[in-house]
């Protein structure tokens, strides 16, 4: 799994290369994919689904605009353990536009943790992940990308260290600095650092060069 993330081990400020990048939904009506890619941008996360039955009505806008201005791309799941299975939501999240192919422009799927603990508890929500995460490996060979921040993944988690060697980190840190990831992984895959990105979204850097990126998109 380590060599699709990105030979690059930097840490926060001392990362040793690093590529724009950002994260939308249809909250961002209007997004200039062509001034993010001008400006240096070279992917973009997009939201498709949540539980089983939302679907981001701006996703296909989105994701088109995305490849016609040069982006990697690739779409995120918003996670409701407490609605139904991992194994459900991962299928739903497939089959609404989260799938992955090798074609050096789409990022693996990510699962999108954040907000409660669901009424799971720590074993539990591992459980869920887990499924959610198996299931979309089996369809695509990929684990996807897991979004978290430090709390959430302690709080939820119980600071879990079972997906350290699957599972890309995208970390979720408001801050001049990426600090500490959680969970036992030793750096951050995308760094989400604030949430007013110039052309729209929230703002995202990948922890390494451009060949880096590229070689998480293909696999």
């Amino acid at each position: 799994m380590k060599s699709f993330i990105t030979a690059w081990l930097g840490f926060g400020s001392f990362a040793l290369a690093a590529v724009p990048g950002f994260d939308i939904s249809h909250y961002q009506a209007s997004v200039d994919f062509a001034s993010a890619y001008s400006s240096g941008a070279r992917f973009v996360i997009i939201k498709a689904t949540e539980g089983t039955t939302y679907k981001d009505p701006s996703f296909s806008s989105h994701y088109n605009g995305a490849t016609s201005a040069g982006l990697i791309r690739g779409g995120y799941h918003f996670a409701h353990p407490d609605t139904s299975s991992g194994a459900a939501q991962a299928n739903y999240f497939l089959a609404n536009g989260g799938g992955w192919s090798g074609d050096g422009i789409t990022l693996p799927g990510m699962l999108d943790l954040e907000g409660d603990c669901a009424g799971l508890s720590t074993s539990a929500m591992v459980s869920w992940i887990k499924d959610f995460s198996d299931t979309y490996h089996s369809k695509t060979g990929r684990y996807p990308l897991l979004y978290t921040n430090p709390s959430w993944w302690s709080s939820c988690t119980g600071g879990s260290s079972a997906f350290v060697n699957t599972s890309p980190l995208v970390l979720a840190r408001y801050s001049s600095s990426a600090g500490t990831p959680p969970g036992g992984w030793p750096y951050y895959t995308i760094w989400q650092f604030n949430d007013a990105y110039k052309y729209g979204g929230d703002s995202d850097t990948f922890n390494g060069d451009i060949a880096g990126l590229r070689k998480l998109a293909s696999g």
